[in-house]
């Protein structure tokens, strides 16, 4: 069988810092010795921070003091918390979501009030297959199209009842929706104002440690369907928030809106991956992502 090939976009550039607000600081530079792309993720932080210490306090903290919702343990993936559908709520408070049509989100249970929400205000919604590993490596919710969007919103509902789509045949994509464990954020101390909105120039985020959510938005970036002034939110408890600044690789895709039940964090001054990074990637992530295989096909 013939490789199937994507369309890229006409140039890869260098990664794009976003153009901050007034009074924004610039963000600090971010280290540029990071690991393979899609494995799992480089596990140090600034003044030896390290992630994977900072998930298994996280996921303790939340089991611990029973905010933590099902499934059980929070353990290992992107924690279910008390309060995710007021998260969600808030979320759709803000103009990035009533500006968008279009979502791309991530299958986990904290989210899943977000999916259900935007399919009922009429938005399109896609999920990646899990680990990306067909060739149409996208499943499309459109709400002209399901009758059950509780059941389509789920894990396992999405497969069934969503249209699996190749790449190409994704819509130009106006909001990211992803799952976190812990994102970084300014302490308690820095807060000033009455106002639940604050600005910080941090918003690094630490998922799960498998590096899928920073591949799926590279791929859509090589096809164009997202871009430097796509915004990127994540809904988490408060108890997900920390005073670490977290490492970020080149690669890694920083938070624009970070929204829990309480408030609404708008990190300043990020700067977001151009595309995939080849020299992250190793042989074994190709051979088992079709897709990557295919975007190949433009560059070798």
């Amino acid at each position: 069988m013939p490789r199937t090939t994507w369309t890229l976009r006409p140039t890869t550039t260098p990664k794009t810092t976003r153009t901050p607000r007034p009074e924004t600081q610039p963000k600090s530079t971010r280290p540029t010795e990071v690991p393979d792309v899609g494995a799992a993720d480089d596990d140090r932080g600034d003044h030896g921070t390290d992630k994977e210490s900072i998930r298994e306090r996280v996921w303790d903290d939340l089991e611990e003091s029973g905010e933590a919702r099902f499934p059980f343990p929070p353990h290992g993936r992107i924690p279910n918390f008390a309060g995710a559908d007021d998260a969600a709520d808030r979320l759709a408070e803000q103009p990035e979501w009533t500006d968008a049509t279009t979502i791309k989100a991530n299958p986990d249970a904290p989210q899943l009030p977000v999916r259900r929400r935007a399919l009922r205000e009429g938005k399109t919604v896609y999920m990646a297959v899990p680990r990306l590993r067909d060739e149409k490596c996208f499943l499309k919710l459109d709400p002209a199209a399901l009758e059950d969007y509780d059941a389509a919103t789920t894990v396992s509902g999405s497969s069934e009842h969503g249209e699996q789509v190749g790449p190409d045949e994704v819509d130009r994509v106006d909001l990211i929706v992803s799952g976190s464990v812990a994102v970084s954020a300014e302490p308690e101390s820095a807060r000033t104002g009455s106002d639940d909105r604050h600005t910080t120039d941090d918003g690094g985020r630490i998922g799960k440690g498998e590096g899928y959510s920073d591949l799926e938005y590279a791929v859509l970036r090589e096809l164009g369907l997202v871009d430097a002034s796509t915004p990127v939110a994540t809904t988490i408890h408060e108890r997900q928030l920390i005073d670490e600044r977290v490492a970020m690789g080149d690669h890694d895709v920083a938070m624009d809106l970070v929204v829990t039940p309480d408030r609404v964090i708008r990190p300043e001054g990020s700067d977001q991956p151009t595309g995939i990074d080849w020299d992250l990637l190793a042989d074994e992530r190709l051979e088992e992502i079709p897709v990557l295989d295919g975007f190949r096909g433009n560059v070798s």
